[in-house]
């Protein structure tokens, strides 16, 4: 810690094993879950936060690409790695080769898995386009063309059929059994080519947690002989949807804090700009303190003038521009700040807390991207 720049964000296991019990406890019984640490775990360290779920049972993974998911098989030798977002050509020999799963829903997709395959068996998911308009088999005629051409003895086998809700978060019903309705249209077409899936899924977070969307799914599931399938993500993180009571007991909690410290303090005068294009000037004499973070580390320029950090377990303001590097923060109301004190951007210090859902609100976006967008040069740290 004395050796490197004093920002760094601290991820702790035992919360990440809290919060991953607590999506285990909501989902039915017999359901597998995955443990979604596409894009570097919500920017939390995959490769930290992976080990620590395979140490305690967790069995699938979800990442992004086949270069996250080789580098998550050198840490979890033994894990189901789910690739959720597809491949591209020369790909698909790292998929076989590193026992990736991929989701699968175009026809060269088959194509390259086939050449690669020489002839052993390839298991996929098939996502199918139930409303996302995004990834997925888009209608019914489609697939048939799909399983017409690529059926039979392919050696492509689909061990799960899967699809994606556009808005669980928000609770729409109504949404969701559109979405429902046509992933049974999908599976029913499956089922006269005599495909059965061992796994159909959907859903995030929300999924899970919201009865209404995971019966519906386990119901699904049930009808064909499948196994229901789950894949939380930021929930795991700490942050469930915002209609899951905070009075849940026991809560989720946020697994990532991140820190920094005072590296120099001043004095100005009533009247004095703080921070480039003198978005901020002084109403009375101030206090303040310069931290070594900006928006090269993740620290969002949106935050600029209403953003706020933890110092001495008191909240205190962003004064002036987010720059590149470095922040002001008005520590005047603060008794007792001196250089090296640490400095919370998202954490807890004595009664107070600062979330990712903080910053979000005071962004205009979503815990998701906060998060996600801490860079690369803020180093992680396993802690409990």
């Amino acid at each position: 810690m004395n050796q490197m720049r004093p920002v760094w964000a601290e991820i702790s296991r035992l919360r990440l094993l809290a919060n991953w019990k607590l999506l285990c406890a909501a989902a039915p019984a017999g359901s597998e879950l995955v443990a979604v640490l596409k894009a570097n775990a919500y920017g939390h360290g995959a490769l930290l936060c992976g080990p620590v779920l395979a140490a305690a049972g967790v069995r699938w993974f979800g990442v992004t690409c086949v270069e996250e998911g080789i580098a998550l098989r050198r840490e979890c030798p033994d894990a189901r790695i789910l690739v959720m977002s597809g491949f591209w050509e020369g790909e698909a020999e790292a998929l076989i080769e590193h026992r990736l799963t991929p989701q699968v829903w175009e026809g060269f997709h088959f194509e390259l898995l086939q050449k690669a395959a020489q002839g052993h068996a390839v298991a996929v998911h098939l996502e199918i386009d139930t409303g996302m308009s995004r990834q997925g088999v888009r209608s019914t005629e489609n697939l048939k063309k799909l399983l017409a051409r690529y059926g039979g003895g392919s050696p492509v086998k689909i061990e799960g059929v899967m699809t994606h809700f556009s808005a669980p978060e928000v609770l729409e019903p109504e949404t969701v059994r559109e979405q429902v309705d046509r992933l049974d249209a999908a599976l029913e077409v499956l089922r006269r080519q005599g495909i059965r899936p061992d796994y159909i899924h959907g859903g995030n977070s929300a999924t899970v947690l919201a009865a209404q969307h995971r019966e519906a799914l386990a119901a699904l599931a049930g009808r064909y002989g499948a196994r229901l399938m789950l894949r939380p993500g930021i929930a795991l993180y700490g942050y469930p949807p915002r209609f899951v009571p905070v009075t849940t007991h026991p809560p989720f909690t946020p697994v990532l804090a991140w820190k920094t410290r005072i590296v120099s303090l001043r004095e100005i005068e009533a009247g004095a700009p703080v921070g480039y294009n003198m978005t901020f000037r002084a109403e009375r004499p101030l206090r303040l303190a310069l931290i070594p973070v900006g928006y090269a580390d993740g620290l969002n320029r949106l935050l600029s003038n209403r953003g706020q950090a933890l110092v001495r377990g008191k909240k205190v303001r962003i004064a002036g521009r987010v720059s590149m590097d470095q922040t002001i923060l008005d520590v005047t109301d603060v008794p007792g700040v001196t250089i090296g004190d640490e400095v919370a951007l998202i954490g807890e210090q004595s009664s107070e807390r600062i979330t990712a859902f903080d910053l979000a609100d005071a962004t205009g976006t979503i815990p998701y991207e906060v998060t996600c967008a801490i860079s690369a040069r803020v180093p992680r740290l396993l802690v409990d």
